[in-house]
């Protein structure tokens, strides 16, 4: 990406031209993850999208604040002015538990915590059929609410990108929803500080498998992902950001958590007052200036 003047950047005093702007510009996916998860972080999503401040959205079709009436705004806006890409969130973790009846592995009639669901993974000891078969299920629960097959797949907790879940989501998304892509959480050639961030080097691995098993398949993938960091309370997200769109190459996907807390987040989500942080951060005014500073634009 070529190199860009501050917004701020002093210029002589006979120049009248305005401060320069990236010469190219560079569209990605804002992706907020988690929908369903909450009536208070579907509110804080919805929200964002009519803003245009964010464009994509990943559903959990097993939580609880997923259904037909909740899932109404985002049906117009991917059809009106506003569009947004909608993706299914494939949640294949605790505290949620599986549609279809013959899912594997299990724990108290729920999915296994994610702990548990990558040393299986890791080992080899899941059944890609069984996982298959859910992914399908969960597909067509999608189907059923919006109308339309997903845009895109993803994972909750990236479990999408785990040995054997990989093989299985490829299956079932190359039947049910050919035309949908894959969210691969690789970072591509550059690395940046990825090296300060174990879960981003974790996933960034994992991905490599994912995306050349869906080049096989036929599917396509987003060309780099950002987004990922400790989700300490300390986080300084305005701060963190910046730092996604470093070098992002044209369609790539930055993932994010907005929301506001309320008590069904508190009790199925550990993740609570920092998707106020990021909501706050989206909403303000500052946003649409780190992304311009940065030669980004939303697709």
């Amino acid at each position: 990406m070529a190199a860009i003047k501050s917004a701020g950047e002093a210029v002589p005093a006979q120049a009248a031209s305005p401060p320069a702007t990236p010469q190219t510009t560079q569209k990605i996916w804002l992706c907020a993850d988690d929908f369903g998860l909450s009536p208070k972080v579907n509110e804080a999503i919805c929200d964002l999208i009519l803003r245009g401040r964010i464009n994509a959205t990943s559903a959990m079709v097993v939580a609880p604040a997923f259904s037909r009436a909740e899932t109404l705004p985002l049906s117009i806006f991917r059809s009106g002015s506003q569009r947004a890409a909608l993706g299914l969130h494939l949640t294949l973790t605790a505290p949620f538990r599986p549609l279809s009846p013959i899912y594997a592995p299990l724990r108290a009639g729920a999915f296994p915590p994610l702990k548990t669901m990558l040393t299986a993974a890791l080992l080899r000891r899941l059944e890609p059929e069984r996982i298959a078969v859910e992914v399908g299920a969960q597909i067509k629960a999608f189907i059923a609410a919006f109308g339309h097959a997903p845009d895109f797949v993803d994972g909750h907790q990236h479990v999408h990108v785990f040995p054997q879940v990989r093989d299985a989501v490829i299956a079932a998304v190359k039947q049910a929803a050919p035309q949908a892509w894959l969210r691969q959480c690789s970072r591509g050639p550059w690395l940046g500080a990825a090296f300060s961030d174990p879960k981003g080097l974790l996933i960034d691995r994992l991905s490599r498998g994912l995306r050349r098993r869906a080049a096989i398949a036929g599917l396509k993938t987003n060309p780099a992902f950002a987004g990922t960091y400790s989700f300490k309370a300390s986080a300084d997200y305005a701060a963190l950001f910046p730092r996604f769109l470093k070098d992002l190459p044209d369609g790539s996907v930055v993932m994010c958590h907005p929301g506001h807390v309320d008590d069904t987040l508190r009790r199925l989500d550990p993740l609570t007052d920092l998707r106020e942080k990021e909501y706050a951060y989206f909403a303000g005014d500052n946003f649409p200036k780190v992304l311009q500073a940065n030669g980004v634009t939303l697709a």
